[in-house]
């Protein structure tokens, strides 16, 4: 097939990625960037998307570099990314989203949870949006930081012309073109794609009436693999590829790893599957051919990923994130580089020979440290940890990781239940992300969940999902759910272990009593600040 490859572009927390890929989905060359993130105060994470750009820019020149080919060859780029939110003025200028005022600082890291009371009174408002949201809205998507960002800052919000979540911008600076995806309106602006789009009236109700003519917001959204045009003459030159290349239709990161994982299924196989893309935080996602609602469930959304199908999405928020911090506050922990996971893994495999299943079994974890994405929609959550001694010794550290290991893939259990209850029936569990090479981590999906894992052959299945969007952009298949289903990768399976399904059902059932036992003392603990109000 004539220039039958595309370059794919992964911007995530840390680092932007570019990938190579051929027609058959397979990874011809790859590079990442770092990228900075700004910390002004707690809760608070911003960007400069000028820097997020660059990034992007050398990662595409290194991986072309890497694949051996020609920007000739490549036909098509689609981009993907968190969903961060970027301010700009009508011109394209830069604006400040940051108390610190510093210029460069124009983009809201999508974990920043400054805008928790702003959810909070979203959510208040009771409005049929909040049915696509599982109920409650979270401060990681973009209407709170909106209403922040006005209230807050409003010299700032009436500067504004564009409002862009990370992708589109990244289209944008690409294409020169303002065009929206239906994934990213759909997924994190409360636009409706089943049911006339923007609900005005939602907007007036929270105090954003102006956000249309603000963000410069479309009435109409771009399905994701649709082409929006070429790249420009600048664009084409800062990312090294052709101006002949076609800029796909951008979509959030973990909606491209749910394409890269269980795009190309059909039919019951699809429904049945769930992509877990497990990094940082971890999300869940799943297509169905009707709608289905569940508290803590973020969607229903239509055609966010695929035509035709609903996709939702559920999701812990700190997974990765929350094994790094256990070493770091540990005092036999550092800093939780690639080389500590290793070592830490490697002992936990020793003690474990040793102690089997009683291993570190008078440790107890809930894994909220960041709030609970799902299946609570919970941002205010904290973390528990019971059974703590003074052990500051390195197995004391192996037996804390251990156990965390075991709360996240009891959490995400919990997920899959409630998944099941609310009419689903997930039976196959496709991992990818940053996970698959925890081996631990591995194992507990498939041993404490019950469920059959499978692991795709490739590590870079949110690259491969955005690549399928830039295969469909670019003409090489005729559609999207083409492009999935010619581009899929293989897969190896991994069943749960019955002989651990005793013990795991244990914990579960501990799991559950501290939730409980949480929930009991939050009550305690507001009812002690309101006697405290009263009195004062």
């Amino acid at each position: 097939m004539e220039r039958a490859f595309v370059c794919a572009v992964d911007v995530g927390t840390a680092s932007a990625r570019a990938g190579i890929f051929d027609a058959a989905g397979s990874l011809q060359g790859r590079a990442t960037q770092e990228i900075s993130i700004f910390r002004p105060q707690a809760g608070f994470a911003e960007y400069d998307s000028e820097e997020i750009w660059a990034a992007v820019c050398a990662a595409v020149r290194n991986a072309l570099l890497a694949s051996g080919l020609t920007a000739q060859d490549i036909s098509g780029i689609a981009f993907d990314a968190t969903c961060s939110l970027v301010a700009r003025r009508s011109d394209g200028g830069k604006v400040s989203i940051s108390p610190s005022g510093d210029a460069a600082r124009d983009t809201i890291a999508w974990f920043d949870h400054r805008a928790i009371s702003e959810a909070d009174e979203c959510t208040a408002t009771g409005h049929r949006v909040l049915d696509h949201l599982g109920g409650a809205m979270s401060p990681e998507m973009q209407t709170p930081k909106l209403i922040w960002l006005k209230r807050n800052l409003p010299d700032v919000w009436e500067t504004c012309g564009k409002l862009f979540d990370l992708v589109d911008f990244l289209t944008w600076r690409a294409s020169g073109r303002d065009d929206r995806s239906r994934c990213t309106l759909t997924s994190k602006w409360t636009y409706l794609s089943h049911d006339s789009g923007w609900q005005e009236d939602f907007f007036e109700k929270v105090g954003l009436e102006d956000l249309i003519e603000r963000g410069g917001l479309p009435h109409d959204t771009v399905p994701v693999g649709a082409a929006i045009g070429t790249l420009t003459a600048e664009a084409a030159a800062e990312l090294g590829l052709s101006e002949a290349c076609q800029v796909a239709t951008g979509l959030i990161d973990a909606f491209a790893g749910s394409l890269g994982v269980i795009g190309g299924y059909e039919g019951g196989e699809i429904e049945r599957s769930l992509a877990l893309i497990a990094g940082t935080s971890s999300c869940v996602m799943g297509f169905s051919s009707s709608a289905h609602f569940a508290p803590g469930v973020w969607g229903p959304y239509f055609e966010a990923a695929l035509p035709g199908l609903w996709l939702y999405e559920a999701g812990q928020s700190a997974t990765g994130a929350l094994l790094d911090h256990i070493i770091r506050i540990h005092g036999a922990g550092g800093e939780p580089d690639a080389r500590m996971h290793e070592r830490i893994v490697h002992r936990i495999r020793e003690l474990r020979l040793h102690a089997g299943q009683d291993f570190a079994a008078d440790l107890h974890v809930l894994p909220d440290f960041h709030g609970n994405r799902s299946p609570s929609g919970d941002p205010h959550a904290r973390g528990v940890i019971s059974g703590l001694s003074l052990d500051a010794s390195f197995d004391g550290l192996c037996r804390l990781y251990w156990r965390t290991a075991v709360s996240i893939a009891l959490g995400l259990r919990h997920i899959l239940d409630h998944l099941n209850g609310g009419g689903m029936d997930i039976t196959y569990l496709h991992v990818t992300g940053g996970h698959t090479r925890n081996p631990l981590l591995m194992e507990l999906y498939a041993d404490a969940t019950g469920r059959t894992v499978r692991q795709s052959e490739t590590e870079d299945a949110v690259l491969l999902g955005t690549a399928m969007a830039a295969a469909s952009a670019a003409g090489t298949y005729s559609s999207l759910a083409e492009a999935c289903r010619s581009m899929r990768r293989s897969y190896r399976t991994r069943l749960p272990n019955a002989a651990l399904r005793e013990a795991y059902d244990r914990d579960y059932e501990i799991f559950h009593l501290m939730l409980r036992q949480r929930c009991e003392l939050e009550k305690v603990g507001n009812r002690s600040k309101r006697t405290r109000r009263l009195t004062r």
